[in-house]
């Protein structure tokens, strides 16, 4: 007989999720904050691995590249089962959003419900390199505002996991996103978030309900400047890279 997932396992935390409110701040405002996942040793042990050297892909150094300033890790694969787990029991959830956001903006509606099967699919068009990251900021460091695209392949949103305590380990930091309306001015959004908590949000473009129908805006997100201490935070992205 099936088994139920465990009380602590990712499956069980993502289904006990407010999904009503989560699913309806993403509508409103194209991000949304889940309350904690991760405990405070998760963090501590998941921030730790930065340092070892073996479990990345590729290292980018962010003011190389004109990207901000900062440095951030791919993990190679295989990933680390506990981000695997999160990364598939996330996805499996928010595929129906992902359908329908698609249905309401013209385009397919064909996200496969399991994690597996769409990552079949990113690995059958070319993009084969896992894109889960840990990104480590110092003082006076920041990330301009950006998309995590990757490839022709696009899971609609993704997800940004604070790994360090605000106020203790880092000051400043804010996650910021941006939201560029047609011919409309931009709006930005500043996103607070507790040790352990993740912001979920749209990779590009989302629909919004208009007068006049269903429109689409583009979304870019962020992180202001570190004013003190050492942030790190865990980016969990659905599709995999070119």
């Amino acid at each position: 007989m099936p088994t139920s997932p465990a009380p602590t396992s990712p499956a069980h935390i993502v289904r006990a999720l407010d999904w009503s409110r989560i699913e309806t701040d993403l509508a409103m405002r194209g991000c949304a904050t889940t309350g904690m996942l991760f405990s405070p040793k998760e963090c501590a042990a998941l921030a730790a691995l930065y340092d070892e050297p073996g479990r990345f892909r590729s290292r980018v150094v962010m003011q190389r590249h004109g990207f901000g300033q900062g440095e951030y890790q791919y993990f190679d694969n295989p990933l680390p089962a506990s981000i695997a787990a999160w990364r598939s029991a996330l996805y499996e959830r928010l595929a129906p959003l992902a359908n329908a956001w698609a249905a309401a903006m013209g385009q397919p509606a064909d996200y496969p419900p399991d994690h597996a099967s769409y990552l079949a699919r990113c690995h059958a068009a070319g993009q084969l390199r896992p894109t889960p990251l840990l990104l480590r900021y110092g003082e006076g460091d920041y990330n301009c505002l950006h998309q995590d695209l990757y490839g022709d392949l696009q899971f609609p949103m993704q997800l940004t996991v604070l790994l360090s305590r605000p106020g203790e380990d880092f000051t400043g930091g804010e996650f910021v996103l941006t939201e560029q309306r047609p011919r409309m001015q931009s709006r930005a959004e500043v996103v607070s978030l507790a040790q352990g908590e993740a912001v979920i949000f749209a990779v590009n473009q989302r629909p919004v309900a208009g007068t006049r129908g269903t429109y689409r805006v583009t979304m870019r997100h962020g992180v202001s400047r570190v004013r003190s201490g050492c942030r790190h935070t865990l980016g969990i992205i659905f599709h995999d890279a070119r």
